[in-house]
């Protein structure tokens, strides 16, 4: 199980790292449609609506890496001082009563607008550019099924530690960087 736990978690981590790099092409879009639109007074037609789609990208791909890093945000103010069999206990029944009905809901549904987006061949109404946003609306259900197959893995996680008592370890990623300091501080000069 532990290594279906790891090339889920992979999955993930690629997945989130290859759409990391639309903070890249979202960041150079905006600083050219700044460029041309207030230097040499010709505004795109296109960039707001690549810039919508670009940021909608990044964030419904990144959820499966946000899991698998446990970077989501959690009020664990009485969470954290309990044992860790219970936390696994605790967080078994909220991925069942609250993370897979909403995720699943996301992938059924978002295979249906995905669908009707491909069959329309809709394009974005936001801009005179007319762009074919169908191609953006496959990521809903894709990242659905990204989480759901995450929060697998993250059931597996709570099952072990609800055994053994101890929580597995995460595959190593990009840390923050006061964790990062705080395990190995830079030496005092003086």
């Amino acid at each position: 199980m532990t290594k279906i736990v790891y090339a889920i978690e992979s999955l993930s981590n690629w997945t989130g790292k290859a759409f990391g790099w639309c903070i890249l092409i979202l960041t150079l879009s905006v600083s050219y449609e700044v460029f041309v639109r207030y230097v040499l007074n010709k505004p795109t037609v296109w960039a707001f609506d690549m810039m919508i789609q670009m940021y909608g990208a990044l964030f419904l791909m990144a959820g499966a890496y946000a899991l698998a890093q446990d970077a989501h945000v959690r009020g664990d103010v009485l969470y954290r001082l309990f044992p860790v069999r219970l936390q696994a206990f605790i967080d078994f029944i909220l991925y069942l009563v609250f993370f897979f009905p909403g995720i699943i809901a996301l992938a059924w549904y978002g295979y249906e607008i995905a669908g009707d987006s491909w069959r329309y061949k809709e394009v974005s109404w936001n801009s005179p550019a007319r762009i074919q946003i169908y191609f953006f609306k496959s990521l809903i259900p894709l990242s659905g099924f990204l989480l759901i197959l995450q929060g697998f893995a993250e059931l597996i996680r709570c099952v072990k530690a609800m055994k053994s008592g101890v929580w597995m370890q995460r595959l190593d990623d990009v840390r923050e960087t006061e964790e990062a300091l705080m395990q190995n501080p830079p030496p005092l000069q003086g």
